[in-house]
This record gives structure tokens, C-alpha cells and sequence, in this order.
């Protein structure tokens, strides 16, 4: 049975599960952005090339079947019910901290007109309640993410943002991305029953591409303008009249067309996977708080120079997500020097950032923070 003090070891207890991604032999902190994948994915995706070639066009029934595995995946990450998630539009109010995805389309809508309001991400305990102030009832939707794609910070009392939203008649979404399979949800504990969440499985579900999801909240009738034709799928049998346009129930609404379902196979073995080894959100936030821990108490060692790179100590370790930022000028020289020495990070502008998993030893997070020390020391004053 894996415990977290088996996954600190060396070796990791899990890494014998990753052998294609070689994770015992590499250093990689990207885990906040790619983790790696499991080998039972790679058996899985080759199941749907022979699956598609054994039953042709009959295909579909065995695929819809691991689609309706991984929306059970996402309701167990959400505690919610698989039959609101769909796998896969006035004033919208956001923060100025989103995640690319949704930060160029709002960016490139307010080009053409949409009023599109921005509120601060810094300080994170106060991200909510600036949402809440600036909703009013001119505004359509608003869209924030639950853990910060930048730093880490975790947005706290989001729950206030809905019911500011539910007043005015708008809709609350809820960019959960950074935060399923990292820290525990609970949309009913949290308050968010009412809200629409979206999320992927690139990151800490270790799932590979392909693999995003939306769920609505109970009792949603909305109409996409743009809209696929597999959400009335489920009601092609019926003669087309020349009515209105028709829209499956419940999730079909939001339903795209004709898809890959490649990465639903994978993403079905690697939920199957987590369930076997019994890696729930609980532990692997245990053990992710473990490693962030680790990894800040290796680079307060350093003692650097904060004019060259210093971490954000107004946060706590327990307010942040799956990985550790670190704001520095220096940020691609230091990325450079770690990935010379065999450590892979990512940055954006100023900020390094270092992104632990669960199949990484307490080892080789200080092996990490050994390779930043001399790229720090390169850098030079």
C-alpha cells in the first residue's frame, strides 16, 4: 500500500509506473505543467487504434463507454455527479491573473466591443470579494480560476462570488485546471453547486492531451450560439422541424462533434490507475504540500541574493497549489542553467517556477535545489 512516506523514498514507490517518461533517471519539475503519464496510458492508447480497427464504425459504443468512465473520473475529482459534465459565451468580469486560454479570447472580445473588466489577482485572500464588487447587472458572467496558473495562490470564498453572481442573474465559471488531483474539491462543501467549472487532465491528472471537461450546474437551459452538432445527438432519431434549433439534456447542450477518442481511452486506464493505487486528492495533496515544503526549505538554504530571485513568503505553503514560484529578472538564464543540469522547469517573464509530482523522491528534490544553487552562483551578482 503506497503511504506518503513510500513516495518520499528512494526509490519512489511510484515511479516504477512511469518508466517511458523515466522519471527515477530525470529531474522533472514540470509537474504543475506536464506531469508524466503512466504506462498503463500508452497500453490504452494503443487499445483504441486496435479497437478502431477491429469494429470499424461500431467503435463508438466501446468509446462512449470510456467517455462515460472519465466523466465519472471528473465527478469524483469535483464530488459531484457525472451526468452535469460535458467533455469537450454584456460584461464579462475576470481577474487579471487567468490562464492564457481564456485571458487572449476575453482580450481579443474586448477588441471588438465586449466590456471587459479586470480585477487585481494580488493580493489572492481578496480575489473573491473584488469579483463580488464588480458585478453588476450589466454583467453576463464571471470567470476566475480557482488556484492562480502564475504563482500558485489558492482563491479562496468563491462561494461569495456566486451568490454576487446569482443576484444579478449572471453566471459564475470556475477555471479549475490547477487545482483537480492537487488539492481536494468538493463543489457542494465549497459552496459552488451553482457554478460552472471547467478543467483538464494535461496537468496534475496526468491524463495527456485531449482530455478538458465543462460542468453545469443543476437545472442550466442555456442555448450555445456556437454549438456542435453531437448535442442533439442524442435526439437524432426525431424528424428536424423547422422550429427552433434542438439541444440534447443536461450536458449534450455544450456537446462538440465527431471526436478522437484516443484520449479518452487513456484517460479512462490513468483514472483507473489513480483508483488502483489509491492516490486520492487527500494524499496527493499531502504529499504535494510535502514537496513544495521540501523544495522552499532547499531554496532558503541558498540564502540568494532576493535582488537576483526570492520567493513570496505572503503566502503560507498552505495557500499556494501545486508548485513554487519564484520571481526573478533572471528567469530564462536560470531555466537554461538548471535544464544544463539536468533539471527541467518552466518560467514566465519573472517567475521560475518549480513543479514537484508524486513520482519524485525527497532526493531528487534536493538534487533540484542543488543544480539551482550553482545556476543561481552563475548568474552572478
Amino acid at each position: 500500500m503506497l503511504t506518503p512516506g513510500t513516495l518520499y523514498d528512494s526509490p519512489n514507490a511510484l515511479s516504477a509506473h512511469y518508466s517511458r517518461f523515466r522519471v527515477a533517471e530525470r529531474l522533472l519539475l514540470t509537474g504543475h505543467s506536464h506531469q508524466a503519464w503512466p504506462d498503463c496510458g500508452f497500453e490504452a492508447h494503443s487499445q483504441a487504434w486496435l479497437d478502431a480497427a477491429e469494429a470499424v464504425d461500431e467503435k463508438w459504443d466501446r468509446a462512449f463507454a470510456k467517455a462515460d468512465r472519465v466523466r465519472a473520473g471528473w465527478s469524483r475529482l469535483l464530488a459531484d455527479t457525472a451526468d452535469r459534465i460535458t467533455l469537450g459565451s454584456p460584461r464579462i468580469v475576470t481577474t487579471d491573473g487567468e490562464f492564457h486560454s481564456i485571458r487572449r479570447q476575453l482580450d481579443r472580445l474586448a477588441e471588438e466591443g465586449l466590456e471587459v473588466v479586470k480585477v487585481p489577482s494580488d493580493p489572492p485572500d481578496a480575489v473573491s470579494e473584488r469579483i463580488a464588487e464588480a458585478v453588476d447587472d450589466r454583467t453576463a458572467a464571471a470567470l476566475v480560476s480557482s488556484v492562480l496558473f502564475r504563482n500558485a495562490h489558492i482563491v479562496v470564498g468563491l462561494d461569495g462570488a456566486l451568490a454576487a453572481c446569482a443576484r444579478v442573474g449572471a453566471r459564475l465559471l470556475v477555471d479549475a485546471y490547477h487545482a483537480l488531483n492537487v488539492i481536494p474539491v468538493s463543489l457542494a462543501g465549497e459552496g459552488l453547486e451553482g457554478a460552472f467549472v471547467v478543467g483538464g487532465g494535461y496537468k496534475y491528472c496526468q491524463l495527456g492531451e485531449g482530455n478538458c471537461f465543462l460542468r453545469l450546474p443543476s437545472g442550466s437551459d442555456l442555448r450555445p450560439v456556437i454549438t456542435g452538432w453531437f448535442s442533439e445527438f442524442s435526439v437524432l432519431t426525431q424528424a428536424a422541424g423547422s422550429g427552433a434549433v434542438p439541444y440534447g439534456e443536461g450536458p449534450d447542450r455544450f456537446a462538440g462533434s465527431t471526436y478522437d477518442p484516443t484520449s479518452h481511452y487513456r484517460a479512462a486506464a490513468v483514472f483507473d490507475f489513480f483508483e488502483r493505487m489509491e492516490l486520492s486528492p487527500e494524499l496527493l495533496r499531502e504529499v504535494s504540500q510535502h514537496q513544495i515544503g521540501t523544495l522552499a526549505e532547499g531554496f532558503d538554504r541558498i540564502d540568494a541574493d532576493p535582488r537576483v530571485i526570492k520567493r513570496d513568503r505572503s503566502v503560507p505553503i498552505e495557500g499556494l497549489g501545486g508548485f513554487l514560484s519564484l520571481r526573478t529578472p533572471y528567469a530564462a538564464a536560470l531555466h537554461a542553467g538548471l535544464k544544463s543540469r539536468g533539471v527541467l522547469t518552466d518560467y514566465r517573464d519573472d517567475t521560475l517556477r518549480l513543479g514537484p509530482a508524486p513520482y519524485l523522491s525527497d532526493a531528487q528534490l534536493r538534487d533540484a535545489t542543488a543544480a539551482l544553487a550553482e545556476s543561481i552562483a552563475a548568474v552572478g551578482p
